[in-house]
């Protein structure tokens, strides 16, 4: 009988941005039942730490009038007193799920930063899924976490927990489980930073591995997009948000962007005087034409001079700053007339639609621009700071949000309140969803060059070098083979497709390029073709220098060891191969190093698990959490500990932390 029940075992799996957790193994593997953001908020007690942030308001209690006799005063006290109602002010404290002000975030490019900060995260997660007392514990690790970092973590959960037992897994090596592949390249895109694993036989690669690669993770799309539309009134977080939309795409290198611009075409400044007054990259007349109608310079009708009392800035408007400066009901009034004008609209506008035709909607890779639907925290921030009252929030939230709402003003399929208000109108700061403000906001083609700026090329750059770094070279082309590009970071529309559309142009041998070699073969011989029907036999006439590999005169000791490495001509008793290190061809071992296995001939994804449905819904970006359920099920529930893939309770007393590094899978 195992020692551990299915709905005992614990899995957590801390991240920069989000930490996953469940409690308990289903029948069928699902995603992460817990998703806690991975920050913490300072208490009012120093070193101690809150999960969300907490808003503190004065809640005045009524008074009498100021003309009330002491009878009537004295008659008023006495029924707040037997309602319950406070006879004095006090202070109300409310937790705030929705705002990151203030946050610390102890993970950081998938490194521990903030010990105190991150004990306190795990123990909120921990607490958060109750668990029984006799659980076991799985952690999945970052590639960043050192030996001594996994000592102190063995430490924390046994003494903290008091777990009965606890192991710890690579992300990459869960990753793999997950596949069900033994073999494979695992690419992980996190927040701040991409991890290149090369996994041999479940054995991830240590020498070689690419661990928290900056500059790379979803964190620098959305800087490299806050660069490209800074000018147009965007903030880091409608590029956040602009990132996880639908209408942002990588487009594959070579794919023009809509309007027939070069994909990554940046225009050069040959002129910066010119750049400055008018706009123009260069001089003279070629250039002034590409500029607009509209005079450049300050002053009124000029493309960087304001309309007399227009609130609206070329770009997107900063509604906060609005609402924070004093214009707020100025603002509201010209919101709610806008609001009539598109119903009235509408309204007419739906006579004709039954004659006109249908507008051919145009797939997103083609349209110049698109819309997508902001959330704005900060405008959210700023109006719960004002303290403008049940009624003046819930007003203030139906003249700006812009969202779409049905009949019932339900949220799509989960029936949640659109306004995120109750039937008073008070809003519910408890619920993560709730009071959302929302605008739609167009933007051009800048949406498709979130992995512009070398994004890409680093990352195809670094799993070349991770898989060259394998010293099993007859590994290499499976693990060419056996790419698994996941984290959150990959989520981004068209991104899995423009990596390996870059690692196949970059890396890829193919029958074509054969043509390099062209120049490199004498004129006797034939040119190769792709089948290989007419690759040239060399004549081993003389041997290569230091006694080395018979050559042919003038041709490249690369190209012979190309041609050679299966060349069926060359080829002796079968199951044998010609080695060119002795001038008497005496035969080696097929699986013998050979140059051959140095460059790629196919490069392609390990197909994704076809039995777990629940997570075909939703994707295979977090299945190193999938592969975590698959590993424990193996190790505290099949295996009991035979294999000491974990570490138990008298295991910790014996040996201490430092013992965690004798129990692995």
């Amino acid at each position: 009988m195992p020692p551990f029940k299915d709905e005992q075992i614990i899995i957590i799996a801390p991240g920069s941005e989000t930490t996953l957790a469940q409690l308990g193994l289903p029948e069928s593997f699902t995603p992460a039942r817990l998703h806690v953001r991975s920050c913490m908020f300072p208490a009012e007690k120093e070193g101690e730490w809150e999960p969300y942030k907490i808003r503190r308001r004065m809640e005045e209690a009524a008074k009498p009038p100021a003309n009330a006799s002491t009878e009537e005063k004295q008659e008023i006290a006495d029924m707040k007193k037997s309602l319950g109602e406070p006879e004095e002010d006090q202070i109300i404290y409310e937790e705030d799920q929705i705002s990151e002000e203030g946050a610390v975030w102890p993970i950081q490019k998938g490194k521990i930063v903030n010990w105190s900060c991150f004990f306190a995260l795990i123990t909120h997660v921990y607490n958060t899924m109750n668990p029984p007392f006799h659980t076991p514990i799985l952690l999945i690790a970052q590639p960043a976490w050192t030996p001594k970092e996994h000592e102190k973590l063995t430490q924390f959960f046994f003494e903290k927990f008091k777990t009965p037992a606890f192991a710890i897994m690579d992300s990459a090596l869960a990753t793999t489980w997950a596949y069900g592949v033994h073999t494979a390249t695992v690419v992980d895109v996190g927040k701040e930073k991409v991890d290149v694993t090369a996994v041999s036989e479940f054995v991830p690669h240590t020498i070689g591995r690419v661990v928290a690669l900056p500059d790379c993770g979803g964190e620098a799309m959305t800087l490299r997009l806050l660069e490209k539309l800074k000018s147009k009134g965007f903030n880091r977080d409608m590029c956040e948000q602009l990132k996880k939309s639908t209408i942002c795409e990588i487009l594959p290198v070579g794919i023009p962007l809509p309007g027939g611009e070069p994909n990554g075409k940046t225009d050069t400044i040959t002129n910066p005087a010119a750049a400055a007054s008018t706009g123009a990259t260069a001089s003279g007349p070629a250039a002034a034409a590409t500029l607009g109608n509209v005079p450049r310079g300050p002053g009124v009708d000029t493309e960087v001079g304001d309309e007399p009392g227009d609130l609206e800035e070329e770009g997107v408007l900063d509604v906060a700053n609005i609402v924070a400066s004093g214009k707020m009901t100025e603002y509201l009034a010209r919101k709610e007339k806008e609001k009539q004008e598109k119903a009235a609209a509408k309204k007419k506008g739906a006579d004709t639609t039954t004659t006109t035709a249908k507008p051919v909607r145009l797939p997103n890779a083609k349209r110049e621009k698109a819309t997508f639907m902001y959330e704005d925290h900060a405008l959210l921030d700023t109006l719960k700071n004002m303290n403008l009252g049940t009624e003046g929030m819930a007003a203030a939230h139906a003249a700006l949000d812009e969202g779409p709402s049905n009949k019932n003003g339900a949220d799509g399929a989960d029936g949640e309140q659109r306004s995120g208000a109750d039937a008073n109108g008070a809003t519910d700061l408890a619920n993560p969803k709730a009071g959302r403000i929302r605008r739609e906001i167009e933007v051009g083609v800048e949406r498709f060059q979130a992995a512009s700026g070398g994004i890409l090329e680093n990352i195809a750059d670094a799993v070349h070098r991770t898989i060259s770094a394998v010293d099993e070279v007859n590994k290499r082309s499976e693990l060419w083979e056996g790419l698994i590009i996941c984290g959150n970071g990959s989520r981004i529309r068209g991104f899995k497709d423009a990596l390996i559309t870059l690692l196949k142009t970059k890396y890829l041998i193919t029958p074509s390029s054969a043509s390099i070699f062209k120049s490199e073969l004498p004129s006797a011989m034939p040119t190769p073709t792709g089948t290989g029907a007419n690759t040239p036999t060399p004549q081993l006439s003389q041997l290569g220098p230091h006694g080395g590999p018979p050559i042919s005169s003038g041709v490249n000791p690369l190209l012979y060891a190309a041609t050679t490495a299966q060349n069926p001509q060359l080829m002796g008793t079968p199951g044998t191969t010609v080695n060119p290190m002795y001038a008497g061809g005496q035969p080696q071992a097929q699986n013998a190093h050979s140059s051959h296995g140095q460059t790629p001939t196919s490069i392609g994804f390990v197909k994704l698990p076809e039995y777990f449905p629940e997570w075909k819904d939703v994707g295979f970006d977090e299945s190193a959490f999938l592969g975590a359920q698959v590993a424990a099920k193996v190790l505290f529930i099949v295996d009991g500990g035979v294999s000491k893939g974990y570490m138990t309770r008298p295991d910790y007393n014996d040996q201490g932390p430092t013992g965690i590094h004798d129990y692995s899978l």
